[in-house]
């Protein structure tokens, strides 16, 4: 994609636009967490006010020769998401995120199962020099996946750095919609397998190469 094209995705809004307000104050801090992050609650951290989004640190950031990050997020209502915002830096010893998994109310998710499983949005997304002074909105599609929900999940597959050995860094994420004032509930759900941290790996390749921006 030319760097001037700009196709699927809405660059640079302020906390409201027609792809919501900022629901940062419905995010349920305490609970989120990362798996496969370098440092400890880093995760937490990239969640940043909008006038905070073009800094630098804190970042998330994923160890040497694993591109991978489990990002999950609880919100302490049900809401509708509408965008995502996800913005990194190139810088020489890590690479930005380039494929991305998005799932709706799976907060139980492991490397394993993010891996297996059809997400509800896949993104492609664009190179950093594409907003090198600002950040970049995808907005969520199908609508109906992210209607009344109480949790996503973001999972980084790789990055842009072709060998593999880079690790992924993330500056930022925002996410935009709009609450709906229904506090969550909490539910107790079995699942006959989880998948542990120790099956971490997996052959490359496995996963289709379908993808769409925005």
């Amino acid at each position: 994609m030319d760097p001037t094209e700009c196709s699927g995705h809405s660059h640079d809004h302020d906390h409201g636009d027609e792809l919501g307000l900022s629901l940062r104050p419905q995010i349920d801090q305490p609970k989120v967490f990362c798996l496969n992050e370098e440092v400890a609650n880093a995760g937490r951290s990239i969640l940043k006010i909008h006038e905070e989004r073009l800094s630098a640190t804190p970042s998330l950031t994923s160890p040497d020769d694993d591109p991978e990050l489990l990002l999950v997020i609880p919100f302490t209502e049900s809401v509708t998401l509408q965008s995502i915002s996800i913005r990194s830096l190139t810088s020489e010893n890590t690479a930005p995120p380039k494929n991305i998994k998005i799932f709706a109310n799976r907060d139980d998710l492991d490397f394993e199962m993010a891996r297996e499983m059809p997400p509800d949005m896949k993104l492609e997304l664009l190179p950093t020099y594409h907003f090198v002074e600002g950040s970049i909105d995808y907005p969520c599609r199908p609508a109906g996946r992210f209607q009344n929900i109480s949790s996503v999940t973001i999972f980084v597959q790789d990055n842009y750095d072709e060998s593999g050995e880079q690790p992924t860094e993330i500056t930022f994420v925002g996410l935009k919609g709009k609450g709906t004032k229904m506090k969550r509930m909490a539910v107790e759900t079995v699942y006959e397998t989880k998948g542990m941290m120790k099956d971490h790996k997996v052959p490359k390749g496995e996963l289709g190469a379908n993808h769409f921006i925005g």
